[in-house]
């Protein structure tokens, strides 16, 4: 890829742009967040104001209400944006090179994935470091059971519980249950 500047290469990223994940301005970025999650993850249980000040640090939009449990994983942590009430499970990992938008009252059950980032399927795009990433939508009052995937460019609307195990491979409509692999729409509600 052409070099560019790093407000270019992250601009490109977040847009959903091709852009140079080996830029090293992210990976410096990458470093830093990890960095601060190794000190949330490693807190003590108990020490919740010292954790919820490392959160507030990563992430890029909070409620007054929030709490992950340990350990939590994400990239940059500034492309999350979560709502009031939020409770995350143990084992959350958010891959957020694109904006993960989570709503109000939302319960994100354990070992939860959710991805934004997106790579070639041509094995020589992929030597190159050519990545885009596609955001994440999830509404509010959303229940994601245990294990559940979610893949770039997935939006979930409001009022949605998905099944534990599930892999969110397309749109979710409000007032639903679905579950599987791909997830599938089981229940109006």
């Amino acid at each position: 890829m052409e070099n560019k500047d790093f407000e270019t290469v992250w601009t490109d990223m977040i847009s959903g742009r091709v852009y140079d994940a080996a830029c090293p301005e992210l990976i410096e970025m990458l470093k830093q967040t990890r960095k601060a999650l190794w000190k949330f993850n490693n807190l003590d249980p108990e020490d919740l104001d010292g954790q919820r000040e490392i959160l507030k640090s990563l992430l890029g939009r909070y409620g007054e209400d929030f709490h992950f449990n340990q350990p939590f994983r994400c990239d940059y942590g500034r492309n999350i944006s979560i709502g009031e009430r939020f409770f995350a499970n143990f084992n959350l990992t958010i891959l957020d090179e694109a904006p993960v938008t989570i709503g109000d009252d939302a319960f994100i059950g354990p070992n939860v994935s959710i991805y934004t980032a997106c790579h070639p399927i041509e094995a020589e795009k992929r030597r190159s470091r050519q990545e885009w990433a596609e955001a994440v939508t999830i509404g509010n009052d959303v229940w994601i059971g245990g294990g559940v995937t979610i893949v770039p460019g997935v939006t979930i609307g409001d009022r949605v519980v998905i099944g534990a195990g599930s892999v969110v491979t397309k749109d979710i409509p409000s007032d639903c249950v679905a579950a599987g692999n791909p997830a599938r729409i089981i229940k109006k509600l």
